[in-house]
């Protein structure tokens, strides 16, 4: 049986518990942008119960075109009205290196990806350039409440970026 399988098989145990219950505005009009690490559980995080938030999320929970795009609906189509990014520790991003990822694609796929990596050394730094990607986007007309942290994997606990 293959991940996807039991994933299936999952679905059709709970199918019942899990269907449309909620409004897809989400109640408290935040959308959090984080990273894809499975030891990152946002709604246990941040306690947050369903249809509260949008949840985003993408290698390094880095700011890119694509976060943009999403952001730019969940606010001017559900009502979100503020942005938390929040990236982590010991995250896998920040071990790689922009053109070392590309030469490997690019000699295994024989083409070289026209998209960055994002990769970062700093997870400060990358936060804090995350949010100013948001708060410069004319695409996003709520950029007065945006805010970035750090999530210690380890301990459970996220500090604010300046």
């Amino acid at each position: 049986m293959t991940a996807i399988d039991t994933l299936l098989q999952r679905n059709k145990d709970n199918a019942e518990t899990v269907g449309d219950r909620s409004e897809s505005r989400p109640a408290l009009k935040v959308a959090v942008l984080t990273c894809m690490d499975a030891r990152i559980r946002v709604p246990e995080v941040f306690g947050l119960a369903e249809g509260e938030a949008h949840i985003l999320r993408n290698g390094g929970g880095v700011v890119t075109d694509d976060v943009i795009r999403s952001l730019a609906l969940s606010q001017r189509k559900l009502g979100t009205e503020e942005v938390l990014i929040m990236q982590h520790t010991s995250c896998g991003v920040s071990s790689v290196t922009e053109d070392d990822f590309k030469d490997e694609l690019e000699a295994d796929c024989g083409v070289r990806p026209t998209w960055s990596v994002e990769a970062f050394r700093d997870v400060e730094d990358s936060v804090r350039r995350s949010v100013r990607r948001v708060k410069r986007s004319p695409y996003l007309p709520h950029v007065d409440k945006v805010r970035g942290f750090v999530y210690d994997v380890h301990t459970g606990k996220i500090t604010e970026v300046q």
